[in-house]
């Protein structure tokens, strides 16, 4: 392992945190903005690329302008979510994904990883709840969240 890679494990992990600055990026949020404020973009075989162009750009702009030691961008998994499980009629009149917006899921998935950003999903668990959780995990390690 690279030397600047090594980490003394001894020390406790607020000791090697605290102090450092935590971005945490809606994912999810950033898909639907993206999606209604981009017009209908499409790739050379017709797909539709709006939301991916402008996630993308979303993403670079942010790394640009936040200085951050950690970051992570946050995506609602597929399926049921325990607030479904709370309470039935939760979202239940929310239309669905469109069809050119889900068509973009994946190859954002993609982007998002290709740009260096850790994408996280926990299944049954909204984005915004993941992230309220790990905001707090890391204001606790006296970390700054943004």
């Amino acid at each position: 392992m690279p030397e600047e890679l090594r980490v003394d494990t001894k020390l406790p992990l607020h000791t090697l945190l605290e102090g450092k600055t935590l971005l945490l990026v809606d994912g999810s949020s950033y898909l639907y903005r993206a999606f209604h404020a981009m017009p209908d973009l499409r790739g050379p075989d017709g797909e539709p690329t709006g939301a991916l162009y402008g996630i993308i750009n979303m993403l670079r702009r942010m790394r640009k302008d936040v200085t951050a030691e950690y970051s992570a961008c946050v995506f609602d998994a597929k399926g049921k979510t325990f607030r479904d499980d709370w309470y039935p009629e939760y979202k239940a009149n929310r239309p669905s994904m469109p069809g050119p917006l889900a068509a973009q899921i994946e190859p954002i998935h993609t982007a998002v990883r290709a740009l260096g950003w850790p994408l996280l999903m926990i299944e049954g668990v909204e984005a915004d709840d993941v992230i309220g959780t790990l905001a707090c995990q890391a204001e606790k390690l006296g970390m700054k969240v943004i």
